[in-house]
């Protein structure tokens, strides 16, 4: 996948390019609301969603049923042509997000939209011999804790250990700037990696906009809120515009300082103009005679 100038814009999921979350979605639509509340307080969400599947495929459910309560999750209408529009500027486009790979692949090929993205970061999804939909988390908890310090990380995924490892692989691409799009307070901590070169799009009045607002010193790349998918796609937007301005002048500046060095040189060789020394003259000698 080719890109042409040095963005990369990074989405979550729920409630920024979806405008619910996934997995309520699902379950309330399937039926299975109370089983899901019941289960919430005795375990983390990541391993409620995968006894949810379970349950779920124990009641007859299959996994074309999931796909198509997936299929009518609402979406506001300029979500995917800022998405198509970012990617047709030369962006590079990931996700980064709490939901599962199964869910975000399902609607991203359903809204025509899989090719545009690099890479899917999100808690591995997948159908197993028994047809049964499994979900586990994208760091395995159980073993050892991913080791965030920021208690608004859930214990299956810290964003800000996916976001340092992406600047590691953009770093050695060249200089690369991101914008981070999210709602969620799991989006908080990656806010925070953030350079000052960078962006960080906070939906306003959500989790992330709320912890970011109560000390915005502490993030150091430039924030832009956003509130639904005609303001995401009028910021997101003018913030890569803006950014390929930035790049072309810094280039106009760079040719035209390297033009005037190399025309400060040609002056100088045309100036140190080498001549063969030039012989003193024999003194006449005066002789007596």
């Amino acid at each position: 996948m080719a890109h042409n100038n040095n963005i990369v814009v990074v989405f979550d999921f729920d409630k920024t390019i979806i405008d619910v979350d996934s997995d309520n979605w699902v379950i309330d639509e399937l039926g299975f609301t109370d089983l899901f509340n019941q289960l919430l307080p005795t375990m983390p969400w990541n391993t409620v969603m995968d006894r949810m599947m379970k349950e779920l495929h124990d009641q007859g459910k299959t996994i074309e049923e999931i796909k198509q309560a997936l299929r009518t999750i609402p979406i506001h209408p300029r979500i995917v042509p800022a998405i198509k529009a970012a990617h047709a500027l030369g962006c590079e486009l990931r996700i980064v997000s709490d939901a599962n790979m199964f869910f975000i692949e399902t609607m991203v090929e359903h809204l025509g939209i899989s090719e545009l993205f690099s890479e899917i970061n999100s808690n591995p999804g997948f159908v197993d011999e028994h047809d049964t939909l499994r979900i586990s988390p994208y760091h395995d908890f159980t073993n050892s804790s991913h080791g965030c310090t920021h208690g608004t990380c859930p214990p299956n995924m810290c964003k800000g250990l996916v976001i340092e490892r992406i600047q590691e692989s953009l770093a050695k691409e060249g200089k690369k700037k991101m914008v981070y799009l999210g709602d969620g307070a799991g989006d908080y901590c990656p806010s925070l990696k953030l350079k000052a070169e960078d962006y960080v799009m906070p939906r306003k009045n959500f989790p992330v906009w709320d912890l970011i607002s109560q000390n915005p010193m502490l993030v150091k790349a430039t924030i832009r809120e956003w509130t639904d998918g005609e303001s995401l796609e009028k910021i997101l937007m003018g913030t890569i515009e803006e950014i390929i301005l930035e790049e072309e002048k810094e280039k106009k500046m760079l040719s035209t300082s390297a033009e005037n060095t190399c025309k400060i040189q040609t002056i100088s060789v045309g100036i140190n103009v080498h001549h063969e020394p030039i012989m003193p003259r024999a003194l006449r000698v005066s002789q007596s005679g």
